[in-house]
């Protein structure tokens, strides 16, 4: 044990955002029972990187006697993390799995019955763990990225959010916010997007899709122009916060 410094988190202010397990890049933290957990002592370095990703200021530096920072460590540790990644599905291995094999939907083919409103979907898989980087409906398209809520709270979500688009969805809370980062850094790196909408629900954990976001566009080095759709729990769509309120995505040019 060694007096040094090193990451503290508050409880009763972190949210279960997930937002400082993204800026962590020695992998220290994991979401736990909804908060934000020290993995081991030994895998925080205590620099504090992660402190200006909490909207909650839950995080603070402090000198406490702990396990030293062993970098060897954390490196076996990243390791064994990016193993236990969920594997990206290629289009051969997706199409061997009925739920994920790949469909791409022509516009207007689903037609409307009655007083039933067509769906807008124009692929599948949805989930953002089971869509291909290499996917062919990418190429040329209008993304949306929603929270897998939001199309529950919100009643035109398929007209409002989802025509013309191709749909990505996910939890930003209770999925691998990183392996989300490595799916869309490829997806932007290997097709041509033409836009990002990011459709996400008011609750503080939802904002973790920004951030997911915003690092995988810096990783790819594409400039896809970016626009933002919060939605209340009742549905309603809601006024954008400021930048300063909220750590917002940067829309590119």
């Amino acid at each position: 044990m060694t007096m040094r410094n090193i990451v503290e988190i508050d409880e009763e202010k972190c949210d279960g955002c997930g937002n400082c397990i993204i800026a962590c890049a020695e992998g220290a933290l994991e979401i736990r029972d909804g908060k934000a957990r020290i993995i081991k002592d030994m895998y925080c370095d205590g620099l504090g990187a992660c402190l200006g990703d909490c909207p909650q200021d839950a995080l603070k530096i402090v000198m406490k006697e702990v396990e030293p920072f062993d970098e060897k460590a954390v490196e076996e540790h990243l390791k064994t993390l990016k193993e236990k990644q969920t594997e990206e599905p290629s289009v051969e291995a997706a199409a061997a799995c009925p739920g994920a094999k790949l469909v791409s939907f022509r516009q207007g083919a689903v037609t409307q019955k009655g007083d039933t409103p067509a769906s807008e979907l124009r692929n599948w898989p949805v989930q953002i763990h089971l869509i291909p980087p290499t996917a062919p409906f990418f190429e040329g398209a209008d993304l949306l990225i929603a929270a897998d809520c939001l199309p529950f709270a919100m009643a035109g979500f398929h007209h409002s959010l989802l025509q013309g688009k191709i749909l990505a969805v996910g939890c930003p809370k209770l999925d691998d916010a990183e392996a989300y980062v490595d799916k869309f850094t490829q997806i932007f790196a290997n097709n041509d997007i033409k836009s990002i909408t990011i459709g996400y629900m008011e609750v503080p954990c939802c904002a973790g899709l920004l951030h997911v976001v915003r690092k995988a566009l810096e990783a790819s080095g594409k400039p896809i122009p970016v626009s933002t759709v919060k939605v209340s729990v009742q549905g309603q769509e809601l006024p954008q916060e400021t930048e300063a309120e909220s750590p917002q995505i940067r829309s590119q040019p």
